[in-house]
C-alpha cells in the first residue's frame, strides 16, 4: 500500500491510537508477569507484541492517513512507560544495576521540566529526531535480552552479552538525544519571539 501524505488531525478514533491504547495496557501486565509469578517467557511475549505494535501504529499512520495529535502524544508516552517498567521490573529482579533504572527515567524527567518553557513559544513539544529514535529502539531491543539472559546456559549468556551491548549504547543514544532536545529548547528561547515559526 502507499503511503499517504502525513496530515495531523484531531481525531481520537483512530486504528493507531487503539493500537497505542493496548500497548499502554500491556504495562503493568508486563509488570505483574515478571514480578509476581516471574513468567518471564510471556513478559518476553508482551514485550515483543509491543515493540510490534509501536512499527504498526506508526506504518498504519502514515499508510491509512490516521496520523493524529493524540497519537503523536500516546506513542511516545508508551515507549516511556515501558521503559520505566522494564528498568523497574529488572532492577527488582536484580537483573540490571538500580544506576541504570535510575538514570534512564531521569532523561526523561529533566526534558519534562523543559516543556513550560516550550509552551511560552506556542509549543508542546518537539519533533521526535532519528537519534531518539535510535536509542528507544536499542533500549526496547536490550531489556528483553537482558531477561532472557537471566539463567545459565550458552544462548542465556549470548542474550546477555547482546543485551548489554544494546543498554550500553542506548543509554548514551537517550542521552545525547536527550542533550540535543535541551538544546533545540535553548535555542528556540534564544530566538526573538516573533521569529518563531508556531506550530499549526
Amino acid at each position: 500500500m502507499a503511503e499517504r501524505p502525513t496530515e495531523v488531525t484531531d481525531r481520537v478514533l483512530t486504528l493507531p491510537n487503539v493500537l497505542s491504547i493496548a500497548r499502554l495496557f500491556g504495562v503493568p501486565l508486563f509488570l505483574w508477569l515478571v514480578l509476581v509469578p516471574e513468567y518471564d517467557g510471556w513478559a518476553l511475549v508482551v514485550l515483543m507484541v509491543a515493540g510490534f505494535t509501536d512499527w504498526l501504529d506508526g506504518k498504519l499512520a502514515r499508510v491509512l492517513g490516521q496520523a493524529s495529535k493524540l497519537g503523536q502524544i500516546l506513542d511516545p508516552v508508551a515507549d516511556r512507560c515501558y521503559i520505566l517498567a522494564v528498568v523497574v521490573g529488572l532492577a527488582l529482579r536484580d537483573i540490571i544495576p538500580w544506576w541504570l533504572a535510575v538514570i534512564l527515567p531521569l532523561r526523561d524527567i529533566l526534558l519534562f521540566s523543559l516543556v513550560p518553557f516550550l509552551r511560552t513559544r506556542g509549543y508542546s513539544a518537539l519533533p521526535v529526531h532519528f537519534l531518539g529514535k535510535a536509542a528507544t529502539a536499542s533500549l526496547l531491543y536490550a531489556f528483553p535480552l537482558l531477561l532472557l539472559g537471566d539463567g545459565e546456559g550458552r544462548l542465556q549468556t549470548l542474550a546477555d552479552v547482546f543485551g548489554w551491548a544494546f543498554a550500553i549504547w542506548g543509554t548514551g543514544l537517550y542521552w545525547w538525544a536527550g542533550f540535543l532536545y535541551a538544546y533545540q529548547v535553548h535555542q528556540l528561547l534564544r530566538s526573538p519571539r516573533e521569529a518563531v515559526d508556531r506550530p499549526a
